[in-house]
């Protein structure tokens, strides 16, 4: 791969020696005829490049500068692959668990901007109107109206709320505090908007937070609840849970996260980041699943066997604002609009939790589709898990 595409890549991306061998299974494409005519060709016809993925994550472990492991599925019309390599834990060493579970990230705020739109079309919430309709006082009077899309598509304007510090060794000193999301908000509104509702776009969580405390009033159930009650449980989702307030610990069988902190020798100790308490990501980070979980959400989805189709449509659109650093949105409700290097257009959501890059995506004719967990050494880093980004060049060739 040449320095341009992955800088290309990278940029459209980002927001996430003892080794394990790679364990992986392809299953063929099945056999295809010309499309008659007047009938779209898929977007990726091709099977996966099972040898492309399988070196993606070749060599991975304790001695490998990006991740300790990675999980991948790979399906789609044109063929599927499956694969995992690493270690479960650099102490033992033992082989990855190629089902475990992993921390999702900000690939919770699919699930949560599912939810609101489920809502929508049941006529429980309307998107066009403001969220201070729905919760009384959340917003202080220096709030324009601030629509439920522009929490959905983060053009809200609303700052984010103030955490322990931008360092890792902050963050993990703090790796135990529980944070309450309506302490959370009101940090957060109490410095007033940045910009006009709906004129940029901002990446925050905040939006999400309020977003799972609006879930919380329609339904009169816990988010957590809600989210179980009308997607996890549906779908059969076995290995899709929110860890709650209080529990620190992955569930059930996983791989441990690592972070890479540098020394003074210049060389690094991988520090676990396995037990942390994720309160403070609510609706926008707090999820735990496994890659044939969320394989099985994102066809579902993208189906529209979750949210009716009028409504899903949200997630496919893109509000032709500006971010809030210059570049045109690429960001929609609970997903982003990648446009790869070959002109392949693919629809997904990435997270980066402390140890665990996370993506789910696909073509939207569901001719291809991507998950994978990857146990990034710098998950919270500024520039794309290399591991990850060979992923998405090799499952999205065409």
């Amino acid at each position: 791969m040449n320095a341009r595409t992955r800088t290309l890549i990278a940029a459209t991306l980002v927001l996430g020696i003892a080794s394990g061998p790679v364990v992986a299974h392809a299953a063929p494409a099945p056999a295809r005829s010309a499309a008659p005519a007047g009938v779209a060709q898929p977007t990726v016809s091709t099977p996966p490049n099972a040898a492309a993925l399988a070196q993606a994550i070749a060599g991975l472990g304790a001695g490998n500068k990006d991740a300790t492991a990675a999980l991948v599925r790979v399906g789609g019309s044109s063929g599927s692959w499956q694969g995992g390599s690493g270690v479960a834990d650099v102490r033992s060493g033992r082989a990855a668990v190629v089902e475990g579970r992993f921390r999702v990230g900000s690939v919770t705020k699919t699930f949560t901007s599912a939810v609101v739109l489920q809502l929508a079309a049941e006529g429980k919430v309307s998107l066009d109107e403001p969220v201070q309709r729905y919760l009384p006082g959340l917003l202080p009077g220096t709030f324009k109206p601030v629509t439920v899309r522009q929490l959905l598509n983060y053009t809200s304007g609303i700052q984010s709320a103030d955490g322990p510090g931008d360092a890792f060794s902050d963050a993990f000193a703090h790796r135990f505090d529980i944070n309450d999301p309506h302490a959370m908000i009101a940090n957060a509104v109490a410095k007033g908007p940045a910009f006009d509702p709906g004129t940029k776009q901002d990446y925050l969580n905040i939006d999400y937070t309020i977003l799972g405390v609006l879930i919380e009033k329609l339904t009169h159930t816990p988010y957590a609840q809600a989210v179980e009650a009308r997607i996890i449980k549906p779908l059969g989702l076995r290995g899709t849970s929110f860890p709650g307030p209080a529990r620190v610990g992955i569930r059930g069988p996983h791989n441990h996260g690592y972070q890479a902190v540098p020394q003074a020798d210049g060389s690094r100790e991988l520090v676990d980041v396995t037990e942390w308490n994720a309160s403070g990501e609510f609706a926008a980070g707090d999820l735990i699943s496994t890659t044939a979980d969320l394989e099985r959400f994102t066809v579902a989805l993208f189906s529209g066997r979750i949210v009716p189709k009028a409504q899903l449509e949200e997630m496919f659109t893109v509000p032709k604002v500006k971010t809030v650093d210059g570049a045109d949105a690429d960001l929609s409700a609970g997903m982003k609009r990648f446009v790869l290097p070959d002109g392949v257009v693919a629809w997904g959501k990435t997270g980066g939790r402390y140890g665990y890059n996370t993506a789910i995506g696909g073509t939207r004719d569901l001719s291809r589709t991507l998950v994978y967990s990857v146990n990034s050494t710098d998950a919270k880093g500024k520039e794309m898990n290399p591991i990850a980004l060979a992923l998405v060049m090799a499952a999205f060739k065409k």
